[in-house]
C-alpha cells in the first residue's frame, strides 16, 4: 500500500537580486534540484549550517515561496503553481511551528484568541465546539489548567510556555503534515528535550508527518526517522537516522558530526578537524560539488562536475564523487 504524502521533484527556489535596469540577471540559488519523497506519519530532519537553505525549503513546501521551478506534490495534488487562493485548504492540511515564539505570536491577542484565529479562518466549527478544541489543544501541549492559561497574553508565558502555544496552534486543525523550523534554538537548554519530546509524542498520537529544521545533529538521535543533510542549496546525503549517524559517507555530514560537543571532559584538549573556510555565495556556487573549496579529500573531478544523487546502501543516498 502507497502511504506517500508528499513528493519533491527537482525543486529549485531561486531568488532574483535588481542590481540595476541594465545589469545582468542574478539569482541566489536557495534551493537547486531537490528530491525526496515524505509518507504519512514519517519525520525528516533537515540538518545544516545556516544558509544551506533548509529553511527555504521548508517554506516552500508549505507555499510560503513559489518555486522557481520542480514539482511539489502533496496527497497527490500539484501545487508548485497553484495560486494561493486555490489553496486554502492546503493551509489547513499543514502547519508551521517557527522559529522564535516571541515574533510568532501577535502580542494583541489572548491565547484563546490566538488558538481561535484558524479555526475562524477555515470555518471549523461553532462557538462552542472551538471552546472545546482550543481547550484540547492546550491540555495536549500540557498549558494547565487550561482555564488559567486560555486569558493570558503573550508578554505573560515564558519562552518555553510560548513555543508550546505555538505548537498548538500548528496541530490545532490536526494537519497531515508539519514543518517546525528550528523550534527549540532560542529556547534555554532546560527545556529544549521537553519541548522535543512534546512535539514527538504529539505526532506519534495524531500520524503526522513531519520535518524538523535544524542544524544541531544532537538533537535528531531522538526524533526524527529520516536525516537529510543540506549543503549550499542541495541534499547531499540522506539516509534513515540510525544508518546515517553510524556510517556517515558524505566529508561533509562527517564534519557536522565531529562538531558536536563531546560531554566526556577527558576529551577537552581533543582538537576535531572541521573543514576550512565558509560555506559558498549562492549567487554565483562552484562548477563542480560545492563543497569541494572546502574538502579534505577533493579530487580533480569534483572542481569540475556537479556529483549526482547515488544510492551507496539500501535507503541510504549521498552526492559525491567519492562513491561514484
Amino acid at each position: 500500500m502507497n502511504n506517500e504524502l508528499l513528493r519533491v521533484e527537482e525543486l529549485k527556489v531561486w531568488f532574483d537580486i535588481k542590481k540595476g535596469l541594465f545589469a545582468k540577471p542574478m539569482y541566489v540559488k536557495a534551493v537547486d534540484g531537490v528530491n525526496f519523497t515524505l509518507n504519512t506519519g514519517e519525520s525528516i530532519s533537515l540538518v545544516g549550517e545556516s544558509g544551506s537553505g533548509k529553511t527555504t525549503l521548508g517554506k516552500t513546501i508549505l507555499r510560503l515561496y513559489k518555486p522557481t521551478s520542480g514539482k511539489i506534490i502533496f496527497d497527490g495534488k500539484d501545487i508548485s503553481d497553484s495560486d494561493l487562493k486555490d489553496i486554502k485548504w492546503y493551509r489547513r492540511e499543514t502547519g508551521l511551528v517557527q522559529q522564535d515564539p516571541f515574533g510568532a505570536l501577535p502580542p494583541h491577542f489572548t491565547i484563546y484568541r490566538v488558538l481561535e484565529e484558524p479555526l475562524i479562518i477555515h470555518n471549523i466549527g461553532n462557538k462552542s465546539e472551538r471552546r472545546d478544541m482550543i481547550y484540547q489543544a492546550l491540555e495536549e501541549v500540557r498549558l494547565t489548567p487550561v482555564e488559567d492559561f486560555a486569558p493570558k497574553y503573550p508578554h505573560m508565558l515564558s519562552g518555553g510556555q510560548m513555543q508550546r502555544v505555538v505548537i498548538a496552534r500548528a496541530l490545532i486543525m490536526r494537519p497531515k503534515l508539519v514543518v517546525a523550523d528550528e523550534p527549540v534554538s532560542m529556547l534555554d537548554a532546560s527545556v529544549r528535550v521537553e519541548i522535543l519530546e512534546l512535539l514527538k509524542g504529539i505526532q506519534d498520537r495524531h500520524k503526522t508527518s513531519l520535518i524538523y529544521i535544524t542544524h544541531d545533529l544532537a538533537t535528531v538521535r531522538m526524533f526524527t526517522h529520516w536525516i537529510f543533510i543540506m549543503y549550499a542549496g542541495e541534499i547531499v546525503e540522506r539516509a534513515l537516522t540510525k544508518e546515517l549517524l553510524s556510517n556517515p559517507l558524505h566529508p561533509y555530514t562527517n564534519a557536522l558530526l565531529n562538531a558536536i560537543p563531546d560531554p566526556n571532559p577527558e576529551n577537552r584538549n581533543i582538537i576535531k578537524e572541521v573543514p576550512p573556510g565558509e560555506p559558498p555565495d549562492l549567487v554565483n556556487p562552484p562548477p563542480g560539488c560545492r563543497f569541494a573549496p572546502r574538502c579534505s579529500q577533493v579530487k580533480d573531478i569534483c572542481s569540475r562536475e556537479r556529483p549526482k544523487e547515488i544510492e551507496i546502501r539500501n535507503k541510504h543516498w549521498v552526492r559525491c564523487w567519492l562513491y561514484s
